[in-house]
């Protein structure tokens, strides 16, 4: 494998990361090029074997507030094949060696603390875990992503699909038919709608979300690029529920989903779903990624030991895909007294000054 080579041309990496599997949707040039507005710089990556891509990484960097280091991630990546991975012959090392390798020297270029990556990894993969361990990657106490997932495969009929769907999630599809909820495609100009319905969510589910035009620049350049996907459910007229979906390549993800509380017994999300996985089939993907589950799959002993994302696993459960756990986020230190002040000390001070108490 070649050193890595640094692509700055949009047509150019996206050709290129979709060539190889598991390329991610915030691997993409435009997931670089939005977070670029918020104080990121991104620097794409492109590892090849006899001219032709073999492996990619979208890094982002972050000057943090004393300005002389950054911070690096790179978000769902590095993306390779990561069920074939050979060993060079010559030179003993394999191609997750020499990925790793070129993210580390390009974060050190880059004066960070320290490079995270969490890549769609299966926990089951001994030589990918390996390879983070001979790189000096050890599991991060601070996870962006998800770890786990759902994946359903859209390379089935409608029946086949339905029919993997538990009982009650097949018949809350067709009762939100029957009852007259209708899911529509919705554009640029609903993304307001859309927001004030996540905000109703994000109020109802205790969770925080970020403001409008943060949103609408993301949501906003992923449309404008044909990447992302609004689908809004309406009862008698009446907005109750939507889905945004990202898509690239053959693979899609449910990003973002809102629901105000009116009508919710004629089950919009289910027939929301539903219709997601028709209109992404349409478009030609093959698989849709469900994009989040708990960390922890067994079911808690009591209810106050739920997660707040257990009803939302059991709702997706009942869709009919397969589960999916990954090894979540990796942190490689490359200053260690700074990696400590920044993971250990300065997040104790902060939760010290929330409770109102000032350090000794």
């Amino acid at each position: 494998m070649n050193q890595a080579k640094i692509i700055t041309q949009r047509e150019t990496w996206n050709q290129a990361l979709l060539t190889i599997p598991h390329a991610h949707v915030l691997q993409s040039y435009e997931w670089g090029e939005f977070k670029a507005r918020y104080g990121w710089r991104p620097t794409r990556l492109l590892f090849e074997e006899d001219d032709q891509p073999v492996a990619a990484a979208s890094l982002l960097s972050r000057r943090l507030p004393w300005r002389t280091h950054t911070i690096a991630y790179v978000p769902k990546g590095p993306v390779l094949d990561y069920t074939q991975c050979p060993v060079d012959a010559q030179s003993d090392a394999s191609r997750w060696d020499r990925v790793l390798a070129g993210i580390i020297e390009q974060a050190r270029r880059q004066r960070a603390v320290f490079v995270k990556i969490d890549p769609d990894v299966s926990v089951s993969d001994a030589g990918a875990l390996d390879a983070l361990r001979r790189a000096g990657f050890s599991p991060s106490t601070e996870q962006i992503q998800f770890k786990n997932t759902m994946l359903l495969d859209l390379r089935q009929s409608d029946d086949e699909l339905l029919a993997a769907m538990k009982p009650k999630t097949r018949y809350n599809v067709r009762l939100a038919a029957r009852r007259g909820v209708v899911v529509t495609p919705g554009g640029e100009p609903d993304l307001l709608l859309f927001y004030q319905m996540y905000a109703e969510t994000a109020t109802r589910d205790a969770f925080i979300i970020r403001p409008y035009a943060y949103y609408l620049d993301a949501w906003g350049l992923f449309l404008q690029r044909g990447l992302a996907h609004l689908l809004i459910a309406r009862y008698e007229d009446e907005p109750v529920a939507a889905v945004l979906l990202f898509r690239y390549g053959r693979r899609a993800w449910y990003m973002y989903g809102a629901s105000t509380g009116r009508h919710r017994r004629h089950m919009p999300n289910y027939l929301l779903q539903w219709a997601a996985m028709r209109h992404l089939r349409d478009l030609g993907c093959d698989t849709y990624d469900l994009w989040g589950l708990p960390d922890d799959l067994n079911e808690p002993a009591n209810e106050d030991e739920r997660e707040d994302m257990w009803g939302v696993y059991r709702f997706k459960l009942g869709l009919g895909g397969q589960v999916v756990r990954h090894i979540g986020a990796y942190d490689r230190p490359l200053n260690r007294p700074l990696y400590w002040l920044w993971t250990r000390a300065l997040p104790r001070y902060l939760a010290l000054l929330r409770r109102g108490y000032t350090p000794a």
